[in-house]
This record gives structure tokens, C-alpha cells and sequence, in this order.
């Protein structure tokens, strides 16, 4: 049994700069696609910030349907053959301008993603930020539980945080 909370999933979250989001469009069909990702100030409520074109699919989809899930994958580099541990956000998103200040300033905060975002030439691509709000749980397997604890039993790796109201 793991004592695990909020805050500390939420460092692990901030480790990483890479998840996969998944959409769904009008018709039910579900789109994923790796994307860098920011997170919002630990001061300020939790949301996950992405940037992508208007004209891609995911932000139809989004536009035509909010929900969408976020997983963010820990791969074992050198055991392969090892499940990667993960943590999984169900929410909802939406469009913001590429001007929205907060999601500027969480992509500021990081060395590579202000890197990348520097780069983002608006003229030639209708750029535009995805902002990701979390349902009340984030649910996660194997972030911080042991390899032997895993292989003891698969299911102790399952586990779910809720999210503390004042970051809601």
C-alpha cells in the first residue's frame, strides 16, 4: 500500500516535458499525439499547458468535443522489459491565444521549452496554447513504487491522488 499524495505526484509531473494527448472528434474517434507539455505555477491552480497550430486536428477535436485524457509515460531506460510507470490526467481542454500570459510564463520557467517556444514562428502557423484542465483524480501506476514491490504485485502499482481544492 502506498501513502502517496498530490504533491508528490506532482513533482514527477514536473520532471517530464513529454506526454501523449488524446482527443476525441464529433464522430467518437479518438486522435493521440505526443506533445511538450509546461505546468502551471505550484502557486496558481493545476492545469497542464501544450502548444500546437489551430489548424491541427487535435484542436478540432477539442473545439468539437473538451474532454480529453493526458499520460505521461516514465520509461525504463535500461530494464526494457519492464512496464513504464505512467500518469494518467482525464480533463478537459481548451483553446487559448498564443498572448495568454499564465501559459507564456509556465513555458518560460523551463530551459528546453522556452528553448522550443522561442522558436514558434505565429505568422506562418496560427499557433495557439491548450490548456488542459484536470478532473478532481490523477491516476498513476508505478510512479514511485518499487521494482520488487511491482513484480510482488502488479495491481499495488495502481493508484489514484485527488487533486487538493485550494489547485482545483
Amino acid at each position: 500500500m502506498n501513502n502517496h499524495n498530490f504533491e508528490f505526484v506532482e513533482k514527477f509531473i514536473r520532471k517530464m516535458t513529454f506526454g501523449i494527448l488524446s482527443t476525441v472528434d464529433g464522430f467518437g474517434k479518438p486522435h493521440s499525439t505526443g506533445m511538450l507539455y509546461s505546468v502551471s505555477s505550484s502557486k496558481s491552480k493545476f492545469s497542464i499547458f501544450c502548444t500546437t497550430s489551430e489548424k491541427t486536428k487535435k484542436s478540432k477535436n477539442i473545439r468539437e468535443n473538451p474532454h480529453v485524457a493526458f499520460v505521461i509515460p516514465f520509461p525504463h531506460h535500461v530494464l526494457r522489459s519492464v512496464p513504464s510507470s505512467c500518469i494518467q490526467i482525464q480533463g478537459t481542454a481548451e483553446i487559448l491565444s498564443l498572448d495568454d500570459n499564465d501559459a507564456r510564463l509556465t513555458f518560460q520557467r523551463n530551459k528546453r521549452l522556452k528553448s522550443n517556444f522561442s522558436q514558434v514562428d505565429d505568422s506562418k502557423n496560427s499557433m495557439v496554447f491548450i490548456k488542459i484542465t484536470p478532473d478532481e483524480k490523477i491516476h498513476c501506476f508505478g510512479v514511485g513504487i518499487k521494482l520488487m514491490e511491482l513484480k510482488r504485485d502488479h495491481a499495488a502499482g495502481n493508484y489514484s491522488v485527488v487533486i487538493p481544492s485550494n489547485r482545483k
